[in-house]
């Protein structure tokens, strides 16, 4: 009687190993699908991670603005989001296409949770509907005209 019970602990053992195991991959794989080297394989996102690099944001993760926070929301965001990403690239698109209105109010609400005690000094927070209203060149000089730019590959 004894031997089925310790067959049955090994098999709960190895599940537990094996779950942890998927875990730290599945977190590992989130970790590098957030970062901009990962980001910028596609050509479409060359100068949005050369703008990204040199702005005041350039310690953040692309998600970290890009995606929602919360992990059960993150990540079919990501999956479409990456889908969307993946077939312009496919397609030979030149340009990045423009964020969609579920991404605006996503980066948005990620600029007021990060910017919260900055915030609290702003005079009124509903002059426009987006915080890129106002900031427009803060993430990757979006607005600004290519010519003007000062960025070089590397």
């Amino acid at each position: 009687m004894g031997e089925p019970r310790s067959t049955l602990l090994k098999y709960a053992l190895c599940g537990l190993v094996g779950g942890a195991v998927l875990v730290c991959i599945a977190a590992y794989a989130m970790t590098v699908s957030d970062s901009r080297p990962f980001c910028t394989t596609c050509h479409i996102m060359t100068e949005a991670g050369v703008t990204h690099k040199m702005s005041t944001h350039a310690d953040l993760t692309c998600n970290e603005c890009h995606a929602p926070h919360n992990l059960l929301a993150k990540l079919p965001f990501k999956a479409k989001e990456g889908l969307r990403d993946f077939v312009e690239n496919a397609k030979g698109s030149d340009l990045p296409f423009g964020p969609n209105s579920v991404t605006k109010e996503i980066v948005n609400a990620n600029c007021i949770a990060c910017h919260s005690q900055t915030n609290v000094n702003v005079a009124s927070m509903d002059a426009k509907p987006y915080c890129v209203d106002c900031h427009r060149n803060v993430a990757h000089m979006r607005h600004k005209p290519i010519s003007t730019r000062t960025v070089a590959y590397e």
